[in-house]
């Protein structure tokens, strides 16, 4: 008698042969693992993730209302706001959109330089499953720097962060911080080494954002200066989420959100396309 078992037996243990992916839909689990190993990364050293930056955002705000005065106004589309009502939005979201970055660019350039870029590479995750989960740890640590400034800055005396479009704080709150998010991942990408990641920090990312109508309203700049701050994307997110809170933008809130969109898309597959080529990753 032959001691070989039946050949059903055979196939229905052998269910996929080699090389046959056997997650032919979404990996679900693998993609909550990566997304919670981001977001346990940043979040075990919140101290200086979360906390150091809302402290660090605050600052601004005393700074600059202390020297200026409660009195002083910024006039946006013709009506006096205060002073501190008009920087605090633009401060809570910049706070966002500069941590999203610092967190995407990290994740893949650590791996690089440390050689452990294969944890990310090997496990069964398709392409758009790994770029999901790096925006999504990204994204989390915005929302929860913003929280920590936007409470902060509700405690502070005179100034008034009360919402009035929550729609618009999400959509430019989110679709900024996966801009940046974007953005990190493009970079820790394309670098190198750290420094290459910080040139982007200091030389992009910080004067954009400085640049973007945060304490000033581009509408006192002269017609050059506001041409060239209208070109910036970061003016329309911060333009739009300050509308969220105050009602009133420098820009139109319907094309500032198309613009953060378009921008959302174009980077998103941009990131896709050189995840999936494995541009500087797989040499």
């Amino acid at each position: 008698m032959s001691s070989q078992p039946p050949i059903g037996e055979i196939q229905s243990a052998v269910r996929n042969a080699p090389g046959v992916p056997v997650i032919r839909s979404i990996n679900w689990g693998g993609l909550r693992t990566l997304y919670i190993k981001e977001v346990r990364r940043f979040f075990k050293v919140q101290l200086q993730t979360i906390w150091a930056p809302a402290i660090t955002t605050l600052l601004f705000l005393v700074i600059f209302t202390v020297a200026l005065g409660s009195r002083h106004a910024v006039q946006v589309a013709g009506i006096a706001v205060p002073f501190a009502d008009f920087i605090a939005p633009g401060l809570i979201v910049m706070g966002m959109l500069q941590n999203a970055f610092a967190n995407a660019s990290f994740s893949l350039l650590v791996g690089k330089i440390q050689g452990t870029i294969v944890d990310y590479l090997m496990p069964p995750l398709s392409t758009a499953e790994l770029l999901a989960a790096l925006v999504g740890g990204a994204v989390t640590r915005a929302i929860f720097v913003g929280c920590a400034v936007g409470l902060a800055m509700a405690l502070w005396p005179s100034v008034h962060v009360m919402p009035r479009a929550p729609l618009a704080i999400l959509w430019f709150g989110i679709g900024g911080s996966i801009f940046l998010a974007l953005l990190g991942v493009l970079t820790s990408v394309w670098a190198e080494k750290f420094d290459h990641a910080a040139a982007v920090t200091n030389f992009v990312v910080a004067p954009l954002s400085l640049l973007s109508g945060t304490f000033y309203s581009v509408d006192a700049l002269d017609p050059t200066w506001r041409a060239i701050s209208h070109a910036n994307p970061f003016f329309y997110i911060i333009s739009g989420f300050r509308y969220g809170f105050l009602g009133i933008a420098d820009s139109p809130v319907m094309f500032g959100a198309l613009v953060v969109l378009g921008i959302d898309v174009v980077l998103g597959l941009t990131c896709y396309t050189l995840l999936k080529r494995g541009w500087r990753l797989k040499n």
